[in-house]
């Protein structure tokens, strides 16, 4: 999917409340979630133990932490999104995330980022997305959250 790019943070003020953006998929790897694993200390099995998962879990096979499916917002929205002359960004929190659906070893996954509200801050605004990180071929998404981050000029 092409960049979206934004010659200020003004423009974004047009864009409130609509989808700005659907990222590219991306595959879980279990290489990935054993690595977030090490990032973290939560080996559980259900993430890192493939053939016990298999047999015990009622997903049927490994899945990927929750939190290793909030932090790759970061990740879809700097690929998908060009903030233009915005010197930098930071994550500033999230008011809701729920994990609604797991995230098995081997499946793709995408986010859809709307721009629920933009606020001025000092030297920037405050951008708050509702976000939709959908599972290929999934009913229901599988994290639903309110996101906010802070771009800068």
């Amino acid at each position: 999917m092409p960049k979206v790019t934004f010659g200020s943070l003004d423009e974004l003020l047009a864009l409130k409340g609509t989808e700005v953006v659907v990222s590219d998929w991306l595959e879980i790897t279990q290489e990935r979630v054993d690595r977030f694993a090490q990032a973290t200390d939560d080996h559980q099995w259900i993430h890192v133990d493939p053939e016990r998962a298999r047999r015990e879990s009622p997903f049927g096979a490994p899945i990927a932490h929750g939190f290793l499916t909030l932090s790759l917002l970061s990740k879809f929205i700097n690929e998908s999104i060009d903030f233009g002359p915005s010197r930098m960004g930071v994550n500033y929190g999230s008011n809701r995330v729920r994990f609604t659906d797991p995230v098995p070893v081997g499946a793709r996954i995408r986010a859809r980022l709307k721009l629920a509200g933009v606020d001025p801050i000092e030297g920037g605004v405050q951008l708050t997305w509702d976000v939709t990180v959908e599972r290929e071929g999934a009913a229901k998404p599988c994290l639903v959250a309110e996101w906010l981050s802070r771009r800068y000029e």
